[in-house]
């Protein structure tokens, strides 16, 4: 559960009367992910009114006509706020898990049933059995061709796809158990970090994504989030080593890190990644309970959950 007050704070600093989460950190724009982080905080605080309008606004923007999952952006001000009808798995993942979470709480089948579409939207649309490995596209279009797949181990949104499996283990186990195979594959250089887009060629084959930065940073903070919201500490014991040999040596965790060539950010983590790096080292790091950044903030505030 949520701390109410922690969470008041939050929601007068990111959430509109209308139910749509604020990125302040980008442009003000709104993402399927930042509804699921909203959805699910507000659920964790017994947030009743809020979830009711971010799980609206987000249905009758958001949702797609042709398949029960989410355009990825909303963007306040255009003609069409949501141009580009793409979606984001793991903005997928988390609306889904935060309706199966209110459903049981409140007793409200609707959304148990809109969070069964939504689980089986992704199940046959993203779930994909490629290269050996059961896999996660991250979205509908653009992430698979015929000889990679790509992946961001960012999306495995490890307590959902445990609450699914649950319910569908032969949907949901092999995605699970795949995916965890992936965090040993994709541990490179001698930081043995993992990128936070992978391709997947060939045979088990796992390597840094062509055309984008092989960097553990932004997006990667999160799979040790998810990690240790799902009782997988031990799975992330490589980046805990990584940034344990950096405080060993008087340094601070940088935002992000190169994981072929070792450079690193010039700028440390977030406060809310701060937290969450803190949690996995099993130290007690408060994150800034004012944070105005909408991405830190959501971090720090997720790493409070305790399932």
């Amino acid at each position: 559960m949520i701390d109410p007050a922690l969470w008041s704070g939050y929601k007068a600093r990111f959430l509109l009367p209308e139910g749509r989460i604020v990125d302040t950190g980008n442009k003000g724009v709104s993402h399927s992910e930042g509804q699921g982080y909203g959805m699910i905080l507000a659920q964790a605080a017994g947030d009743r009114r809020a979830f009711e309008a971010m799980a609206r606004w987000t249905s009758q923007t958001l949702l797609r006509k042709d398949v029960s999952l989410h355009s990825w952006r909303y963007v306040p001000g255009q003609s069409n706020p949501v141009a580009d009808p793409n979606n984001a798995a793991d903005g997928d993942l988390l609306i889904a898990w935060a309706l199966l979470l209110a459903g049981r709480r409140w007793g409200m089948a609707d959304y148990l049933q809109q969070s069964a579409r939504i689980r089986d939207s992704i199940a046959t649309k993203l779930i994909t059995r490629r290269q050996g490995l059961t896999l996660l596209l991250p979205g509908l279009v653009g992430f698979a061709d015929d000889d990679k797949v790509v992946v961001n181990l960012s999306y495995y949104v490890w307590p959902a796809i445990d609450a699914f499996a649950v319910i569908d283990a032969r949907g949901w186990g092999p995605l699970r158990n795949d995916g965890l195979r992936l965090l040993k594959l994709a541990r490179f250089g001698p930081s043995a970090l993992p990128a936070d887009w992978l391709d997947i060629k060939g045979d088990r084959q796992v390597e840094p994504a062509e055309g984008r930065d092989p960097v553990f940073g932004f997006e990667g903070i999160r799979v040790p989030l998810y990690c240790m919201m799902s009782g997988r500490r031990a799975s992330c014991d490589a980046i805990a080593s990584y940034w344990t040999s950096l405080i060993r040596s008087g340094k601070s965790l940088p935002a992000w890190t190169n994981v072929v060539t070792g450079e690193v950010a010039p700028f440390s983590l977030s406060s809310g990644g701060s937290a969450i790096a803190g949690r996995l080292l099993g130290r007690h790091v408060p994150f800034d309970l004012n944070d105005s950044d909408y991405y830190s903030a959501t971090l720090g505030m997720m790493n409070l959950i305790r399932l």
